[in-house]
């Protein structure tokens, strides 16, 4: 689907609209921790949708506007007008209305195992650690205290041997490739376990850049509002240094920002590591380090991450992981240790006390996304304790919050809309048969785990102190890079969620070639029991089109029925293939939501694939489940304008305009209001709005385009 967000080529996620720490949200919550601040419970919530008679929001459509001329403005301009970005929020959208749900469903959950004094085992633990984070007092008593000792060790190191230790010491499994909001790492290095791209039959370390504090190179190396941006990243990492107490935090803020530019530069950009080909063809020993990237002392660095045993490894930035090895080497040990005192402060400032966590929001909340209030410090508590103990918390939500009845329907429409794209492929005129085998055949093997996985973690090993915030997030970062270390060396077993059941989204894995829709998704307003049918079908229909194209983008495509990353196409086909999405490309990139900036149709290919499919082959699960039953007008529209306008509102969306622009440079998603356009591509969608030549949306029949 969509939203703020890093993902990279191996991942095909639905992203949300949400402002939560979840695959596709708002990157302001995961990246910048918020702060304190006045009362947002107090600011004016956004307008609920008054909705028809078969579930949908009549009232939030604009009929001034023709369709054919903006049809995102026709399904949602007066929802637009009528609605405000919440203070605490950089974006707002048809996500964030089932995300609120799914929080403060959660939040029930956490705060009944806080007060249960006869709580034991998982629930106990998820009741101390929000307890732990909500006790704001306790946090500002204990100063630095708890981040002490970790400034103390940095401050020992003595050569560059000891520095890489350090380096690797803290590397965690904190760059999810699956997850666009955890696609890069302040840590020097990010490491994501999972099945081999080559052999699907072994899991693999992937070993990818890290190192910066801002989203992406661009905002180290542009100019314009990108310069005025490091001016303000440098005061705020002099700021955050001052508030620790040093006496030379301007002149280190200087170094560690030059540090950090260096860094940038040798980054691979959005495309390049977008670009499987190029990722998966860097297979490396664990020998192989010392010599492709000399200036890190490997061996100290292996043993420290309990890597050592491990012998193969992916490397999918090689430049960069070189790039910043040798700035290991050339720039000054002191310079380092400032680096990395500053990225263990700022990391913690979200559990000290509350100047350091003001700080963080301000820079990261407000000066990057232009959000003007942190929210609330239940809402983060939240996250943290779903960030640290989610399937935990999960087991618990799907017992209360996730019916049979919902699962079988869900079922249901998965079932149909797999038909249906199995149709389509037998109906594709440009495929040969060939190449049709091997689609069905992937198609066939496509594995759903919907609602919440089959095995839960088990967090028995996990310390949970109900006094101690800054601990528990540490210990739980830690507990979740050993249960990933644990999986090198044993066979793949595909029972990895990659998600919470309270999480607001879907995902492809195309490297296991298999869906995940969580609970939370399979809710009002995307899934209603109670709704139309054409309604449900535009709406979560066509998210699960969405997820099933996915594994047929110009990313997934690249993959056959076993996750293995393999060629299974004709060079004919192929070439048909790549020219439908040179087109979808260029399409996209007319599109432009500023002045000075167009959307990148290549950076976003692959979601605007899915986007076209996913859409078409739910329009036909829809036509296939109805069975030839007489379509009657609801509230004065025919089913497939009921389809089509849940689609569309699926996509509501306002956005902040610097959330935006940081989307429009590091987001394979096209912005919501363009993704709602992509229906200008499905023949039904005309007569169905009787859209004419002459209106803006008007695409001649052999210029949309149809992928699959």
């Amino acid at each position: 689907m969509t939203a703020p967000i890093r993902r990279s080529a191996l991942s095909l996620a639905v992203a949300a609209l949400v402002s939560a720490a979840v695959v596709g949200c708002d990157r302001s919550a995961p990246q910048q921790p918020e702060a304190t601040a006045a009362k947002p419970e107090q600011a004016a919530a956004p307008a609920k949708p008054l909705l028809g008679s078969f579930g949908f929001d009549v009232t939030g459509m604009d009929r001034a506007v023709a369709a054919g001329d903006n049809f995102f403005e026709f399904a949602n301009g007066a929802w637009v007008k009528r609605t405000e970005i919440p203070a605490d929020r950089s974006t707002y959208g048809s996500f964030n209305l089932l995300t609120e749900k799914a929080e403060g469903d959660t939040r029930a959950i956490m705060e009944a195992a806080s007060s249960d004094t006869k709580a034991e085992g998982e629930t106990k633990k998820i009741g101390d650690y929000y307890a732990a984070f909500m006790d704001e007092a306790g946090i500002e008593a204990k100063g630095l205290s708890p981040v002490q000792p970790q400034l103390d060790a940095i401050a020992k190191i003595a050569d560059k041997a000891a520095l890489s230790r350090e380096f690797g010491a803290e590397l965690r499994a904190d760059v999810d490739l699956l997850n666009m909001t955890d696609y890069y790492t302040d840590r020097l290095f990010g490491l994501w376990i999972t099945q081999d791209i080559h052999q699907p039959d072994r899991y693999v370390p992937y070993v990818l850049q890290g190192g910066l504090g801002m989203p992406d190179r661009s905002y180290y190396l542009e100019g314009g509002r990108m310069a005025e941006l490091r001016k303000q990243y440098q005061a705020h990492i002099a700021k955050v240094l001052t508030l620790a107490g040093d006496k030379d935090a301007e002149a280190k803020a200087a170094r560690i920002l030059a540090l950090e530019v260096a860094i940038a530069r040798v980054h691979a950009t959005q495309e390049q590591t977008n670009d499987v080909q190029r990722g998966a063809a860097n297979t490396w020993k664990q020998a192989d380090f010392a010599a492709k990237a000399p200036g890190v002392d490997w061996d100290a660095f292996f043993d420290a991450s309990g890597l050592k045993a491990q012998q193969d490894f992916n490397v999918w930035q090689p430049e960069a992981i070189a790039g910043i090895a040798k700035l290991v080497a050339s720039e000054p040990l002191d310079t380092w240790k400032d680096y990395l005192a500053f990225r263990t402060l700022d990391r913690a400032s979200t559990y000290l006390p509350k100047a350091f966590a003001d700080e963080r929001f301000a820079f990261y909340g407000t000066t990057l996304f232009g959000t003007p209030q942190q929210r609330v410090r239940w809402k983060r508590a939240v996250d943290e304790t779903n960030g640290a103990l989610g399937e935990a918390v999960g087991k618990l939500y799907v017992e209360k919050h996730f019916t049979k009845e919902t699962k079988a329907r869900a079922d249901e429409m998965v079932k149909n809309i797999l038909a249906a794209f199995d149709k389509r492929i037998d109906a594709l005129e440009w495929m040969t048969p060939e190449t049709k085998t091997h689609a069905k055949k992937k198609l066939a093997g496509l594995r759903v785990a919907l609602g919440y996985p089959e095995k839960w973690h088990d967090y028995s090993s996990l310390e949970v102190k109900r006094d101690d915030a800054l601990g528990n997030a540490e210990r739980a970062s830690l507990f979740e890079y050993r249960r990933n270390l644990a999986n090198l060396g044993k066979p793949v077993t595909h029972d990895e969620f990659y998600m919470v059941p309270q999480t607001v989204n879907a995902l492809n894995v195309p490297l296991e070639n298999r869906l995940v829709f969580p609970a939370a998704i399979l809710q009002p307003p995307f899934f209603d029991p109670a709704a139309d049918d054409a309604v449900n079908y535009g709406a979560i229909g066509s998210v699960i089109g969405h997820e099933i194209s996915h594994s047929f983008d110009n990313t997934g495509a690249q993959f056959d029925e076993t996750g293995k990353l393999h060629d299974w196409w004709t060079p004919a086909d192929l070439k048909r293939f790549a020219a439908a999405g040179d087109a979808l490309a260029a399409q996209y990139s007319t599109y432009k939501p500023f002045p000075d900036v167009s959307v990148n149709g290549k950076l976003t290919l692959g979601e605007n694939i899915a986007d076209v499919a996913g859409v078409a082959v739910a329009y036909d699960a829809y036509k296939a489940s109805q069975q030839g039953k007489e379509d009657k007008p609801l509230d004065g529209f025919t089913a497939d304008q009921r389809f089509f306008l849940g689609f569309a509102q699926a996509w509501r969306f306002k956005a902040r305009d610097a959330a935006l622009r940081s989307r429009l440079l590091t987001d394979v998603h096209a912005p919501a209001p363009f993704r709602a356009l992509t229906v200008r591509n499905l023949d039904a969608w005309y007569p169905a709005f009787d859209v004419k030549e002459g209106q803006k949306l008007y695409l001649a029949p052999d210029k949309r385009v149809k992928v699959w």
